[in-house]
């Protein structure tokens, strides 16, 4: 997945946001909408989140000094936690407490009626737009994955990231419409409060998600089954290293791997040659799979039996 396009997707969903969290505050200022104000804090969250997805993007970038050997690709799994964390607090506590607000005094919508259903078909529009940029951008590195196997299985937290908040905020819009509509059409602001709380539970729900997703990145995994399998194919193609013994991979960032690997070699071969075999699988390795950057092959003799 190309950082470019992660950051493409990342920046169109900062603008679209940014735009719909102000249309929203002006909406619920002149109705006293829970539902707008919901979805309000929803946007801002959501241009939090961005914000810090672009943040862990740039500090990631950053070499690897004597403190820090392997770099800082992991930032970027750390920003996207971050992002589940203001997510679930800014965005699903809040609605839940705004709807258990309302809910406990409700008063109907009296004044601007139209605003908050016109601010919310826009809002739709706009996040749309912003859910398709997203999805094109996905779709580069998707393959044949369905959707529920990329999120889970991409170790670039960035699109997932935009894929569920996108998919989500268009979920929760439409909750805010329904809340607000039935609360127009029948005077009843319970009705306001049952979507803001729909929609807390949606975000909560999604910040989990998210939180376990990453959790597991931030833990380390392991290079994808089609990585390992190009990595061990690799290794053998070269006549002086016969067999894998046993092999370890981890992922230090979206873009870069690690690859530490026992392999056997010919017992009558000589340091040089054992050298030239091991130097050899190595750029094979790192020509199969370019993320692969860092490479430890020990050699060892294959004993009978394992």
């Amino acid at each position: 997945m190309s950082a470019e396009g992660s950051t493409r997707a990342v920046i169109t969903a900062l603008g679209a946001n940014l735009g719909i969290a102000v249309t929203k505050f002006v909406a619920f200022a002149l109705t006293g909408s829970s539902s707008m104000l919901a979805e309000a804090i929803h946007s801002v969250a959501d241009s939090s989140n961005q914000a810090l997805l672009l943040i862990g993007g740039k500090r990631a970038e950053r070499d690897a000094t004597e403190e820090h050997p392997f770099g800082y690709g992991r930032e970027r799994y750390i920003y996207a936690f971050l992002v589940a964390i203001v997510l679930f607090s800014l965005g699903g506590l809040f609605a839940l407490y705004e709807a258990w607000h309302k809910i406990s005094d409700p008063h109907p919508i009296e004044e601007w009626q139209w605003v908050p259903i016109a601010v919310l078909l826009v809002a739709i529009v706009l996040e749309g737009a912003a859910l398709r940029t997203a999805v094109q951008e996905s779709n580069r590195s998707r393959g044949r994955s369905s959707w529920v196997q990329f999120v889970r299985r991409s170790k670039s937290p960035e699109l997932p990231v935009i894929l569920l908040e996108d998919t989500g905020a268009l979920i929760g819009l439409v909750f805010a419409l329904a809340g607000v509509g039935l609360t127009l059409i029948t005077g009843d602001g319970v009705w306001d409060g049952i979507g803001t709380a729909a929609i807390g539970v949606l975000l909560a729900a999604i910040a989990i998600v998210l939180a376990t997703e990453v959790k597991s990145l931030l833990v380390g995994e392991s290079a994808t089954p089609e990585h390992l399998r190009l990595i061990r194919q690799a290794i053998v193609e070269g006549r002086d290293v016969p067999a894998v013994i046993h092999m370890r991979t981890m992922h230090l960032g979206p873009d870069e791997l690690l690859v530490a690997a026992k392999v056997a070699v010919d017992l009558q071969d000589d340091a040089r040659e054992v050298t030239d075999a091991i130097n050899d699988a190595e750029a094979r390795i790192r020509a199969a799979v370019p993320i692969a950057r860092l490479v430890y092959l020990e050699p060892d003799v294959l004993r009978k039996g394992g």
